[in-house]
C-alpha cells in the first residue's frame, strides 16, 4: 500500500502560474509520486521519481492518466534526489506543457489532455509534504 499524502483540489492553476512543492524524502525511499491534473481521474502529469521501483533505478517516470487509461511513459535520467534529503520542485504551467524545475535540471512534459486549468494535486509514496505554494 502506497502512503497517501495531502490532496489539494480547486488549485485553479492556469498557464503562466506555478506550483512549488517542498518536502522530505524518506530515508529508505523506493519511490514517490506527485500528481497534477483536473481531478483524481484526469491526471495531466503523473510525476514519479523511482529510486528502485518497477525495475527502474534512479529514474523519473512521467505519464498522463485518463480515468483508468495510462499514456506513454516519459523517462528522465537526471535524478537530483537523495534518500533522506529535502527537495523543492516547481511545476510551471504553460499553454501546451508543464515545465518541471528540479535542483539543477528542468524538463517539459506535454499537456496531452489539453487541460486549461490544473485544479488537483496530490502526493503519494516515500515523501512528506512540508509546504505548497502557488503564484
Amino acid at each position: 500500500h502506497v502512503p497517501q499524502g495531502p490532496v489539494c483540489t480547486n488549485l485553479g492553476l492556469k498557464p503562466g502560474q506555478r506550483l512549488t512543492v517542498k518536502g522530505k524524502i524518506a530515508p529508505n525511499a523506493k519511490s514517490f509520486v506527485m500528481n497534477l491534473g483536473k481531478d483524481a481521474t484526469l491526471l495531466g502529469l503523473h510525476f514519479n521519481p523511482r529510486f528502485d521501483a518497477h525495475g527502474d533505478v534512479n529514474t523519473i517516470v512521467c505519464n498522463t492518466k485518463k480515468v483508468e487509461e495510462w499514456g506513454a511513459e516519459h523517462r528522465e535520467t537526471t535524478f537530483p534526489f537523495q534518500k533522506g534529503g529535502t527537495v523543492e520542485i516547481t511545476f510551471g504551467v504553460n499553454q501546451n506543457d508543464v515545465t518541471v524545475h528540479l535542483p539543477g535540471h528542468q524538463f517539459t512534459f506535454p499537456n496531452r489532455l489539453n487541460l486549461s486549468v490544473f485544479d488537483y494535486f496530490d502526493t503519494q509514496g516515500d515523501f512528506t509534504l512540508q509546504s505548497l505554494s502557488w503564484e
